[in-house]
């Protein structure tokens, strides 16, 4: 019997060997201490610097710049005209020179100068230091305490009073009880320029503040100092949501206003014009459309010179007007009809000149170009065209005739997210040049005169690259490289890019994939989706990134596979077929997508497990997890959805009925509009899987009843979720908050995706 025993103990370790054994080998290993060695890591002081961020010299084409890196950091100086880069002084000997001063060692390597000022010959440097004034001169080598006096500058000294300062500072002008006020400044005369404001019809830049005193003003003065405008949001019939605050010793409730998805009431404007001297306001004349919004469009040096846009409700529509600032009349310059809807986005407008010509972006071919109109709106010709999007402006130079923007899918085969920088004639010669043509994401600052720029591109697997350019995109010179080798030695792993298929066979998906940084690839691991399904944009990283304000990288440490891709109807970068595509389907449309490019890399990688996969995100991602757990309850088994709008009736109006569309009903003397969209409350029924919902009370984007909307219909279907509470968090979580929110969600995935019972 004892020798039995004794074989049985035996075999019973060997079955618990084994099962540890298989558990390694099968990825069912929560590795919370590796998740929070990695959300403590201070990257910044681990990798340094990694753009270069130029400071131009008094207006010249010089710069100098900081850069850290494992040694400390260094100060440079450029001059790209002569090609010439160097340290701009010796650290070590100014360090010295700094401790003799302040009677305390200071070493080069942690010498911190971030506010240097040259003189005007650029022979020397100002800078603050512990407390005291130093002049550095920079050929003889030597430091100097300065002990001189600055003098305030004249503008600082004359805007003593509260208000916005005409451009000629000789009136100021703020608001009190909601209405327009002016006070000539040499004798503190005071004039009403308006007699109806009110509270949430106010020209105060808040409508809601019911004080006396001053207020700041939403006007804005003209060039000339003679006139102000404004464009007033009229909220006092729009509804109102509430929060509950438990600050305090009693709870109390807040309510905002915002109009809802179809609604009745929603926000109404008025533009207007004050004419200072004169003392009268003069009503532009912009009605048109029912529930139109209004913006200003541009105000030029004269007060004659007004443009303000205004948009149907229904948002495919839009007209430029041209404002006679003297009887309030209008005239439309540009019209604009792009169906289904405008992209906002991407949506420019630049008036060249003081509004002699009008630079505009339009996506009327199906992809995003710009064109150039004279100030009557006549079209002279169009700038970019092509299959590909032209994207932000970064510069107009209008001696050269020349424009400088972003361009989007250029390159063939190529990110199509990745920015480049162009250059093309304004003149419509159709010359575009690809100035910055490497595979990578480009951000970049240009010289005061326009000859020169500093480019920085990287991709989610490549660091940064730091150049220096000219305005024809010649290389001149490489500049200062990140330095990762401490970053490397932690065990940190870069993402890695990847390309799936659409459910259509034919468009491609671009995303990144986060391992573990014990990654093993004879294990096979749990795979969970990081979502956000557009339309206005795609979360999908484009920079070299050593952390992510998404939680991936950190949730990828517990012992997952985090990949995030793209779907249709996301980016607005890639031509409206691209972003459009979900338009009348807001809930539904980008479900298909990730599934099918889910399939793809389980397909393609031995290391991803088939049986455990996950999907998260936040705001419209957490909407999105829903309804793809809910939609595909045996192919996702654990979802985290955070601040979820699910209830796209009870959320912003601007955004619901732009993307998913709402129906203008034409009757024979009124008009009105009909809105009705699929919620997730539809699809609690249908959940399987494990499901874990978090809000914050006090989140004012989107209502936590959109999640407490999801949890009532999923107790009334008698489904089994978990609810996390975040007291006092916005739509954005901060703080405690935000890692307490993202232990619970290493916790959910690890227990429903790799078994665990590990409570950290």
């Amino acid at each position: 019997m004892r020798i039995w025993g004794y074989m049985m103990l035996l075999l019973a370790v060997n079955e618990l060997s084994a099962q540890s054994i298989e558990g390694k080998k099968s990825g069912r290993e929560a590795n919370f201490e590796q998740a929070e060695r990695f959300t403590s890591m201070k990257f910044g002081m681990l990798v340094g610097s990694m753009n270069v961020t130029p400071h131009f010299i008094n207006g010249s084409d010089r710069f100098w710049y900081s850069f850290k890196t494992g040694d400390g950091t260094r100060y440079y100086y450029v001059d790209p005209k002569t090609n010439v880069k160097k340290e701009l002084f010796n650290r070590e000997r100014l360090a010295g020179d700094l401790s003799r001063w302040v009677q305390k060692e200071v070493k080069g390597n942690e010498l911190f100068l971030p506010n240097l000022v040259f003189s005007k010959d650029d022979r020397e440097v100002e800078f603050r230091y512990a407390g005291k004034n130093f002049r550095y001169d920079l050929k003889k080598e030597v430091l100097l305490l300065d002990t001189g006096k600055r003098e305030i500058p004249v503008s600082v000294k004359k805007k003593v009073m509260f208000g916005k300062y005409s451009p000629d500072s000789a009136y100021v002008a703020y608001v009190k009880c909601h209405d327009l006020y002016v006070m000539r400044v040499k004798d503190s005369i005071e004039s009403r320029l308006t007699f109806d404001g009110e509270r949430y019809f106010s020209y105060g830049s808040k409508g809601d503040d019911t004080t006396s005193g001053r207020v700041e003003t939403r006007a804005e003065w003209f060039g000339d100092s003679k006139k102000m405008y404004v464009i007033r949001e009229d909220l006092r019939k729009v509804g109102e949501l509430p929060l509950i605050s438990i600050s305090g010793k009693r709870p109390t409730v807040r309510t905002y206003k915002t109009a809802l998805a179809g609604d009745v009431h929603v926000p109404q404007y008025e533009a207007s014009v004050c004419d200072v001297v004169g003392g009268r306001q003069v009503k532009v004349k912009m009605e048109k459309w029912k529930d139109q919004l209004l913006w200003l469009s541009y105000a030029g040096k004269s007060s004659n010179q007004l443009f303000i846009q205004r948009k149907k409700r229904t948002r495919e529509e839009l007209e430029i007007c041209a404002v006679n600032t003297e009887t309030g009349d209008v005239r439309v310059v540009i019209h604009e009809k792009s169906l289904p809807y405008l992209n906002d986005d991407l949506y420019s407008i630049a008036y060249l000149n003081d509004g002699s010509e009008i630079l505009w972006w339009s996506e009327r071919s199906g992809w995003g170009n710009y064109y150039l109109y004279d100030s009557r709106g006549n079209l002279k010709n169009q700038v970019t065209s092509g299959e590909w999007t032209s994207g932000k402006i970064v510069r107009i130079d209008t001696t050269r005739r020349v424009l400088y923007f972003e361009g989007y899918g250029q390159v063939k085969g190529g990110n199509p997210y990745y920015a480049r920088l162009n250059r093309v004639d304004l003149d419509g010669k159709g010359n575009v040049k690809m100035l910055t043509p490497e595979e990578g994401n480009h951000q970049v600052t240009f010289s005061p005169s326009g000859r020169y720029f500093v480019d920085t591109y990287s991709r989610p697997d490549q660091a940064p690259r730091n150049v220096l350019r000219d305005w024809d995109g010649k290389l001149i010179r490489e500049l200062e490289a990140p330095d990762l080798r401490n970053l490397y030695e932690t065990g940190w792993r870069k993402p890695e890019c990847f390309t799936v298929k659409a459910a259509d066979d034919c468009t491609d998906l671009y995303g990144v994939m986060y391992k573990p940084m014990d990654f093993d690839s004879t294990k096979r691991y749990p795979v969970i989706s990081y979502v956000y399904p557009g339309p206005w944009t795609e979360y999908i990283p484009v920079d070299f990134e050593c952390s992510s304000l998404s939680g991936a990288p950190q949730l990828a440490q517990v012992g997952f596979v985090v990949v995030c891709f793209g779907n249709r109807g996301g980016s607005p970068y890639r031509g409206r077929v691209y972003h459009s595509y979900g338009y009348g389907n807001l809930r539904d449309y980008p479900l298909a997508d990730n599934k099918y490019g889910l399939e793809q890399l389980i397909g393609r990688y031995s290391f991803i497990d088939s049986t455990r996969v996950g999907i998260f995100g936040h705001s419209g991602g957490g909407a999105m997890a829903v309804t793809a757990i809910c939609t595909y309850p045996d192919f996702y088994k654990a979802a985290v959805a955070s601040s979820g709008n699910h209830d796209n009736t009870i959320y912003d109006y601007g955004w619901s009925e732009i993307h998913h569309g709402i129906k203008e009903v034409q009757q024979e003397d009124s008009v009105s509009f009909e809105f009705c969209i699929k919620t997730n409350i539809e699809l609690a029924k249908q959940l399987k899987g494990h499901l874990m919902l978090v809000t914050g009370d006090a989140d004012d984007n989107v209502n936590p009843a959109n999640t407490l909307r999801l949890v009532n219909a999923l107790i009334i279907a008698k489904k089994d979720f978990e609810l996390v509470l975040l007291p006092g968090q916005k739509h954005g979580y901060m703080g405690p908050a935000k890692d307490f929110y993202y232990r619970k969600m290493w916790q959910h995935f690890a227990r429903y995706l790799l078994e665990v019972k590990d409570n950290m």
